[in-house]
């Protein structure tokens, strides 16, 4: 698999950098810098990598509620964010802005992403609204800049909100991978942090072939070795944070904690056990 090129180990766990609130978000505190964002997320990228994550998403997770169509200055915000740390990430990095793929597909362009995650598929309904992706002009922006190794990570099921028309997570990611191309699948919870189905992944494994499928949500360290053994990697976000908890920042020793979890499960793999 392409993952294991990429990120040079057997099922991969990408870290999520959830960038505090960016400049005319709802949640950006009246007297917050820019600087200050910078900042924290500097500071949460140095305990990711210490703690020894193989790859870093970078997304505006604290955007919320999220737009529709991005904001000029949520995009730049994120551009000149992802720019100051770039000098920084030793692990390869991808970046998101949720809810708009080809913004994700413009900003990663722009800072050399190795790869994107994002709803990229589909129509579905939840608190934001109706929402109507459009693939094939993301496909046809990301072949037009040249994006050609750049991976895209799908996915499969969007957390919060469901599809407007209902069927089977087999037939979607069937239709999925013949008629859109992705690099990669992930299975989410209902939300950032909630804990993924097994029986889920389960699913999207079975009929996904040659893609990698990623667990996208609600990892910990006392569960990830049972998503694993289901998937090719995972996407982990919040078990990474004080308490647990979205809202709190990264904490190196928890990174460390889930990681040596993480590597002594792929010793396990190495040996045939």
């Amino acid at each position: 698999m392409w993952t294991d090129e990429l990120f040079h180990v057997k099922k991969p766990i990408i870290a999520l950098l959830h960038l505090r609130a960016l400049p005319g978000d709802p949640l950006y505190e009246k007297d917050a810098t820019m600087g200050e964002v910078i900042k924290n997320a500097a500071r949460e990228l140095q305990a990711l990598q210490e703690g020894g994550v193989d790859g870093i998403l970078i997304a505006n997770e604290c955007s919320l509620p999220y737009e529709k169509k991005v904001s000029y200055v949520n995009m730049a915000a994120m551009g000149r964010i992802v720019g100051e740390l770039k000098k920084e990430i030793k692990v390869p990095f991808g970046v998101n802005i949720v809810s708009n793929p080809l913004a994700t597909i413009d900003l990663a362009a722009a800072v050399e992403a190795d790869f994107v995650r994002s709803t990229f598929t589909g129509a579905y309904i939840g608190e934001n609204g109706i929402t109507d992706t459009n693939i094939p002009e993301v496909l046809r922006r990301k072949k037009a800049l040249g994006l050609d190794k750049m991976k895209l990570l799908y996915k499969v099921n969007p957390e919060s909100d469901v599809y407007l028309a209902e069927r089977s997570l087999e037939k979607i990611t069937k239709s999925m991978i013949f008629h859109c191309f992705p690099d990669g699948l992930c299975v989410s919870g209902s939300s950032a942090g909630q804990e993924t189905d097994s029986s889920l992944v389960r699913r999207v494994k079975a009929v996904s072939g040659f893609v990698p499928v990623f667990c996208n949500t609600g990892c910990t360290k006392e569960n990830v070795v049972e998503k694993l053994s289901e998937c090719d990697g995972a996407c982990v976000g919040t078990a990474f944070k004080k308490d647990g908890k979205f809202e709190n920042f990264v904490e190196k020793q928890r990174v460390m904690e889930f990681m040596d979890v993480v590597k002594a499960y792929r010793c396990t793999m190495k040996e045939g056990v």
